[in-house]
């Protein structure tokens, strides 16, 4: 399974675009890019938005879609994730690979569509 590497190209269930995954340089490389490890889930920093969102469960497109009597009305992305990446497979000291995932606290299932690179462990 490939490993993430910095500018990978992660996908929300409920967001509109995809986004690409900063990782800082650290002490492991491949492909000469920064790999991703499953601590790298801080909003903004390293998980940047996803466009706009579309969930009724995130506050302001609630509001924005009550203003609009109805009429689902996406507000840009503010990801908010409580927790690190997790997988059902386990891996190597804790580096991302391509099976991983997390979660917004509005529901949305962020994983990876693009590792960057093609690499195994």
């Amino acid at each position: 399974m490939p490993i993430v590497v910095n500018g990978a190209i992660c996908k929300c269930a409920f967001g509109t675009n995809p986004s690409a995954l900063f990782v800082a340089p650290g002490t492991i490389f491949a492909s000469g890019l920064p790999v991703a490890h499953i601590s790298d889930f801080v909003p903004m920093l390293n998980i940047k938005p996803f466009g706009n969102c579309i969930t009724l469960s995130n506050p302001v497109v609630a509001a924005a879609t009550a203003a609009k009597l109805g009429t689902l009305t996406p507000m840009p992305c503010i990801p908010i994730i409580p927790a690190p990446w997790t997988s059902a497979k386990p891996s190597l000291s804790g580096i991302l690979h391509s099976t991983c995932k997390c979660m917004c606290v509005y529901g949305g299932v962020i994983q990876i569509i693009n590792p960057g690179q093609v690499s195994v462990l």
